[in-house]
């Protein structure tokens, strides 16, 4: 069975789509699937399905709605019902981690994060290359999630973008500056105040002999940052920027291990 948040709803088995067509029922496996496998309490069901307004009846008809999952978890192949538990005036659905592409994922991103602290950035961009293709596109994006879902889709679109990062670091590491610059110049254009792509897009442009470039992108972000936050750049960044300026040997393509 395959199962995934990140992207559109996944549940399936053997091809078959198993996900709830009704609304309701799929915006509770969403919310369950986020947490997984964390205990989820029934009033926070209530909260994410209904908000500040739950009718009257909440209760029994989450109680349905659980047992439209269960329905759903009934594959053609396997009957995994078992995987969505009851206790603890709550729920919990456990799913396997081989088969949910979150838990892949986080596996992938944690192997990548051992690789890189230990120079090995060869391994590391693998895995965070891995971890990344992971997503299909924005978590639950054909989901209408609740006010509990929020928070936490916020953290996990700000990982993917972290993770992201991170690859970059290893590819730079790896001299692969002049692969970036087009993936890092969509970056900075989509993300107009975010120093450390910035700071990126600088190093990679430098290291292709493009310092004049690597100095304009410091004055664009330095004119974002001011208009739309009125701030000035991190220390960082700028002592960045007079290394450019000096053509400092410290952003020279660092020595990679074999």
């Amino acid at each position: 069975m395959n199962s995934g948040i990140l992207g559109p709803l996944l549940l399936s088995d053997t091809g078959v789509n198993l996900v709830p067509s009704a609304p309701k029922p799929r915006q509770l496996l969403a919310f369950l699937m986020l947490h997984t496998p964390q205990m989820v309490r029934a009033s926070d069901c209530i909260t994410e399905l209904w908000s500040s307004t739950p009718p009257k009846s909440a209760m029994s008809t989450l109680q349905t709605y659980v047992l439209h999952i269960r329905q759903s978890l009934r594959g053609p192949r396997r009957d995994r019902r078992h995987l969505l538990l009851t206790k603890n005036q709550g729920y919990q659905l456990a799913l396997e981690t081989t088969d949910f592409d979150r838990s892949r994922f986080t596996e992938l991103t944690r192997q990548g994060r051992l690789a890189a602290a230990a120079g090995d950035h060869r391994t590391a961009s693998r895995r965070f290359t891995l971890a990344l293709a992971q997503w299909r596109g924005p978590a639950l994006s054909d989901v209408c999630t609740g006010p509990l879902s929020s928070p936490h889709l916020a953290e996990l679109t700000e990982t993917r973008q972290g993770v992201l990062e991170q690859r970059i670091e290893a590819d730079l590491a790896l001299g692969k500056h002049r692969e970036l610059i087009d993936e890092l110049s969509d970056l900075a254009t989509r993300h107009p105040t975010h120093e450390n792509v910035h700071a990126q897009l600088m190093v990679a442009l430098y290291r292709s002999g493009e310092r004049k470039r690597a100095s304009d992108v410091f004055h664009g972000l330095r004119r974002e940052l001011g208009d739309s936050l009125g701030i000035e750049p991190v220390p960082r960044m700028q002592r960045l920027h007079h290394a450019v300026l000096a053509g400092s040997s410290a952003l020279d393509v660092p020595v990679v291990r074999r």
